[in-house]
C-alpha cells in the first residue's frame, strides 16, 4: 500500500511524492462522559500495529525530511560540532564499592559504555564486565542496566537488564565475573530493578502488568531455578501504587516501597533471610509520603508527616512506628529537604532554599555544622555514589549554566575539596566566554518566578537576540540549571537560552508544587508565558525571534501556552508532549493513567474533568494562527504514547489558519528517551537546533 492511501495530499497518482503535508484520514469518534461529548476525529491512530498507521507516521517522517532538507548541511554541521565535543576515549570516575573500583568508560567511536572494575585500588588490573557495545550490535535501539545494586554479596556474580525495543520491558541476564559465562537463568520481560540478598543465591525484582506497565509486583528468584516458577513475594493491588525494590546502604535490609504521588509505604527483611516474610515499616496514609535508610539500631525517615517542606526523624528499627520518632532535622517553612545522605560521623543534608540546592554538613557531634559553597549564579549540586559509612569524604556532583558537570571528593572534617573529575569539552570551550544570570519575573497574580539563563559574553541587552526558553513543571520535578555541551551550538550563534522554574515544580518548597497542579495546573502555563513577556520587557529576546521548548509534561505545557498565546511564539519544539490529557487520563489501560490521579486529577469526576479539558492542548486546537511547531514522538513510547503527539498534529493541520511550519518526526526504533547511543541520540539534537537557527535567520 502506497502512503498516498493513507493520507490526503502527500502522494499523486502515480504515487509520487509532493511537499504539501500528509492529512490523516478523519474517522469521528464520540466520546460522551459528564453530559459533555467530544469529537476525536484520529482515535484510530491508537493502533500501533495498524500499517495504516505505520505509514502515516512514515509520511510525516518523509513530509519532515523533504521541508527541512535545506537545512541539511546545517544539520551535518551542528551534529558535527555537537559529538565533536565529546570526548570519545572518556570514563567515568570510579567509585568503591565493598572490594572493587567500579568504572565506565567509553572507547573512540563506539556509542555504548564499557563497564569494569579493579579490585583493591584504583590502581589494579582492570576486569570487563559487560561490555554493551557488544551486546547491541545489530540493534538500532539499546538499553542496558548496568551498577553495583546487581552484584552478588562474594562479589562474583552480575545481574543487569537489557532492552532493545525501548518499551521498559526488560530482560535480567546473569553473568558469572569469574568465568565469564553467562548463567542460564534468564528472566525476560520484567523492569531493570533488582536486589540482592547476602546469601548470593536469592535475588529481588519487580514486574511491570504487561499493559499498563505498572510495576506492581515483587518476585524472589533463586539462582540455578526456572525463573517461570520464581515466587510472588508482593503484589500491590491498588492501581495507583508501584513498587520498587532496594538494598539498605548499610546492607542489612531488603526494602520493598509501594509509592504514589502522594503517599509511600516501606515493607523490610533482612537481607541475611530473604525467605522470611517483609514487614511494614509504616502503613501508608494519605498525604504521608516518607523514605527510609538504615543506620546503626535505627531507621531513618525523611517525611512530610507535620512538615510539608519535609523534616528528618528516627525512630528505632524494632519499634519505628510514628508516636516513638526523634526529630534529626526539624521542618523549615523556607527550606524544602531534599534528601540526605548517612556516614559514620557525619550527616549530610540537600536542601533547596530560594531555589538553589545547598549541601549542609552537620557532624554527629554537633560541632562544626556547615555548607559547602558555589560560586556561580545559579547551578545544580548532588550527593553521588557514596556507598560507605566509614568514611570522612563526601563524594558529589556540581554544574552550572557555564560549568561541565564535575565530580569533587570533599573532606567534611577538614573542608578541603580534590577535582576529580570535570567532563572535558573537546575544542575551544572556555567558560570565561559565557556568563549566566538568576532574575525573576512577577507572575500575573504578584508570585515571583525564577529564571536561570545563559548567553556567549558580549550579548548585549537591547532586545536584538533570539531566545530559547525551556520549563517543565510537574510532580515537583525541579529543573536546575545545567550545563550542556550541545547547546553551546546555540550560544555561539548569538542565542540566550533561559530555564523558567514555574510552578508544578518544587523549586521554592513544596507550596510551589501545589501551586502548580491539580485545579491550580493553569499556574504552570501563566508563569511560562509571563517569564517569556518579562525577558522581552527587559531585553532580552527579540519579540519576533521567542522560541520555547518542553518535554514530556514539559511537551504538555508547550501545547497549552500555544493554544493561549499562539502569538508570542516564533517556533516551539514539543519533545514526546502529553497533549491528549483528557482522554489518556480516562484510559486505565494506558501505562502511568492511575498512578498520576494526584497530578492531574481523576476525569471521572466532574470537577477535574471540565478543569482538564479547559487546558487540554489536543482539545483545545482552534481555529488560528499558530506558531512553527517541530513535535517529536518515539513509536514504542511507553511513558507518553505516540498518538498523542500524532493526533495533535493531525488536528492542527486541518485547524490551523496559517502557513507557518508544523513538522512530527517519528523515531520509529525509539521509547521516550529517544535514540540511543552518546553520538547517534545527537541527530535529533541537531534537527531541533537547525528548526530554531533556520527560523531565526542565523542558519549559516
Amino acid at each position: 500500500m502506497m502512503v498516498c492511501a493513507v493520507v490526503a495530499g502527500g502522494c499523486d497518482g502515480n504515487g509520487t511524492s509532493r511537499t504539501e503535508p500528509p492529512v490523516a484520514r478523519v474517522e469521528p469518534t464520540e466520546l460522551e462522559l459528564h453530559g459533555t461529548t467530544r469529537i476525536d476525529d484520529y482515535y484510530w491512530l491508537k493502533e500501533r500495529e495498524d500499517p495504516v498507521v505505520v505509514q502515516y507516521l512514515a509520511a510525516e517522517n518523509a513530509y519532515l525530511e523533504t521541508e527541512m532538507a535545506h537545512t541539511a548541511d546545517l544539520q551535518e554541521r551542528l551534529f558535527q560540532e555537537i559529538v565533536g565535543r565529546i570526548k570519545e576515549d572518556d570514563e567515568s570516575v570510579p567509585y568503591r564499592f565493598r572490594d572493587y573500583y567500579y568504572q565506565a568508560r567509553y572507547e573512540q567511536g563506539k556509542e555504548y559504555p564499557v563497564h569494569v572494575r579493579r579490585e583493591g585500588s584504583i590502581e589494579g588490573p582492570e576486569e570487563v564486565m559487560v561490555d554493551v557495545n557488544a551486546l547491541a550490535s545489530g540493534h538500532e535501539y539499546f538499553s542496558a542496566r548496568v551498577g553495583v545494586s546487581g552484584i552478588s554479596e562474594d562479589q562474583r556474580i552480575l545481574a543487569f537488564a537489557t532492552d532493545s525495543v525501548g518499551r521498559r520491558k526488560y530482560t535480567i541476564r546473569f553473568l558469572d565475573l569469574e568465568t565469564g559465562e553467562y548463567l542460564a537463568d534468564e528472566i525476560p520481560d520484567v523492569t531493570p530493578n533488582v536486589a540482592w540478598a547476602a546469601d548470593n543465591r536469592t535475588l529481588f525484582y519487580t514486574r511491570q502488568d504487561p499493559e499498563t506497565l505498572r510495576r506492581f509486583q515483587v518476585y524472589r528468584h533463586i539462582l540455578g531455578t526456572d525463573p517461570s516458577a520464581d515466587e510472588l513475594v508482593y503484589e500491590e493491588t491498588d492501581e495507583e501504587f508501584n513498587v520498587s525494590v532496594g538494598r539498605t546502604k548499610s546492607q542489612d535490609y531488603i526494602f520493598i516501597t509501594s509509592s504514589q504521588t502522594l503517599s509511600t509505604e516501606y515493607r523490610y527483611v533482612s537481607a541475611a533471610d530473604p525467605s522470611a516474610e517483609f514487614r511494614v515499616i509504616l502503613p501508608r496514609a494519605a498525604d504521608h509520603e516518607y523514605s527510609v535508610e538504615h543506620f546503626g539500631d535505627h531507621f531513618y525517615f525523611r517525611t512530610n508527616h507535620e512538615a510539608p517542606n519535609f523534616r528528618l526523624v528516627r525512630a528505632p528499627v524494632d519499634d519505628p512506628d510514628i508516636d516513638g520518632w526523634e526529630e534529626v532535622v526539624a521542618h523549615r517553612d523556607s527550606v524544602l529537604l531534599e534528601g540526605f545522605d548517612l556516614f559514620r560521623d557525619h550527616l549530610v543534608l540537600e536542601e533547596r532554599e530560594g531555589g538553589l540546592v545547598r549541601l549542609r554538613v552537620i557532624p554527629w557531634t554537633g560541632d562544626g555544622e556547615h555548607y559547602i559553597e558555589f560560586d556561580d549564579a545559579a547551578w545544580m549540586a548532588f550527593t553521588t555514589a557514596n556507598l560507605e559509612f566509614d568514611t570522612s569524604v563526601l563524594r558529589y556532583g556540581y554544574t552550572s549554566m557555564t560549568t561541565p558537570f564535575t565530580t569533587y571528593d570533599y573532606d567534611m572534617e577538614s573542608r578541603e575539596r580534590k577535582l576529580l573529575k570535570r567532563t572535558e569539552v573537546v575544542g575551544d570551550f572556555d567558560p570565561a566566554d559565557y556568563e549566566s544570570e538568576r532574575l525573576w519575573a512577577e507572575a500575573r497574580d504578584g508570585r515571583q518566578v525564577p529564571i536561570s539563563l545563559v548567553y556567549r559574553r558580549g550579548f548585549e541587552r537591547n532586545g536584538s537576540a533570539p531566545l530559547l526558553l525551556y520549563a517543565y513543571g510537574s510532580y515537583g520535578s525541579s529543573m536546575d540549571a545545567t550545563f550542556s555541551p550541545a547547546r553551546l551550538s546555540l550560544l555561539d550563534r548569538g542565542f540566550v537560552f533561559a530555564i523558567a522554574h514555574v510552578r508544578g515544580g518544587e523549586e521554592l518548597g513544596r507550596w510551589w508544587y501545589e501551586e502548580g497542579k491539580l485545579l491550580n495546573k493553569m499556574n504552570t502555563f501563566t508563569d511560562f508565558i509571563d517569564s517569556a513577556e518579562y525577558l522581552v520587557s527587559e531585553g532580552y529576546a527579540d519579540p519576533d525571534r521567542v522560541f520555547a521548548m518542553g518535554g514530556s509534561a514539559g511537551g504538555l505545557l508547550m501545547g497549552a501556552v500555544v493554544n493561549m498565546r499562539p502569538d508570542l511564539w516564533r517556533g516551539v519544539v514539543a519533545a514526546v508532549p502529553f497533549v491528549d490529557v483528557v482522554t489518556t487520563m480516562l484510559d486505565e489501560s494506558i501505562p502511568l493513567t492511575t498512578s498520576e490521579y494526584d497530578e492531574w486529577g481523576d476525569p471521572n469526576d466532574s470537577t477535574y474533568f471540565e478543569y482538564m479539558l479547559s487546558y487540554s492542548p489536543y482539545d483545545n486546537v482552534e481555529r488560528v494562527d499558530y506558531p512553527n511547531l517541530l513535535v517529536t514522538t518515539g513509536l514504542h513510547d511507553s511513558q507518553v504514547q505516540y498518538w498523542e503527539p500524532a493526533k495533535w498534529v493531525a488536528k492542527l493541520r486541518t485547524m490551523k489558519t496559517d502557513s507557518n511550519r508544523l513538522y512530527l518526526h517519528t523515531n520509529m526504533e525509539a521509547g521516550h528517551g529517544g535514540a540511543s547511543g552518546r553520538f547517534k541520540r545527537h541527530r535529533e539534537t541537531a534537527l531541533e537546533y537547525a528548526f530554531l537557527l533556520d527560523l531565526a535567520g542565523i542558519a549559516e
